[in-house]
């Protein structure tokens, strides 16, 4: 892979956490920083047509049951976030939860809440879960729709750390 002039790349670390100053991709060291409580929360929305909805919304679905699945697919893919995302430090969640709301517009918001006490973020364990949740409903309700959109995969909060409390304002 071609890398940056080096002076794009000086000023590219100077901006991003994970660039190092030759500009190559390089991990976080958080062996310093305090261990603090933190949290976040990620929502993503599923769109569909009239048909699948109405199948998922009565439990129809040949594959069974797509919420539950997608719940449960959620916390999975939240707790292996290091796995998936080549820079995310490993981290010991405290608390998952994964919610699927069936909104008036033919779809599904899936919100992925995340805790841990640690010396790093879990923003990405929030988007990741809330992330491979949406491609669950995705997978389950596929035979009715190929046309279903995932859209919005959006950080709504996050506390702890030196950053502090991130709040996202308005929903869909």
């Amino acid at each position: 892979m071609k890398r940056p002039p080096r002076s794009r790349a000086a000023a590219g670390a100077k901006l991003l956490s994970h660039v190092a100053a030759d500009g190559s991709m390089a991990m976080v060291d958080v062996t310093a920083k305090t261990q603090t409580h933190r949290a976040a929360m990620a929502q993503a929305l599923v769109r569909m047509n009239a048909t699948a909805w109405r199948a998922l919304r009565e439990g129809v679905l040949k594959k069974g049951d797509a919420l539950a699945a997608a719940r449960v697919a959620g916390i999975m893919a939240a707790k292996r976030t290091s796995e998936l995302i080549p820079l995310c430090h490993t981290l010991e969640l405290s608390h998952v939860d994964v919610q699927c709301a069936l909104t008036r517009q033919r779809g599904v918001r899936v919100t992925c809440s995340v805790a841990t006490f640690g010396p790093t973020g879990a923003e990405m364990e929030a988007l990741t879960g809330a992330s491979v949740a949406a491609l669950t409903i995705y997978d389950m309700c596929k035979a009715i729709d190929r046309s279903i959109v995932i859209e919005r995969v959006v950080l709504m909060t996050k506390s702890g750390g030196a950053s502090g409390t991130f709040v996202r304002h308005g929903s869909e």
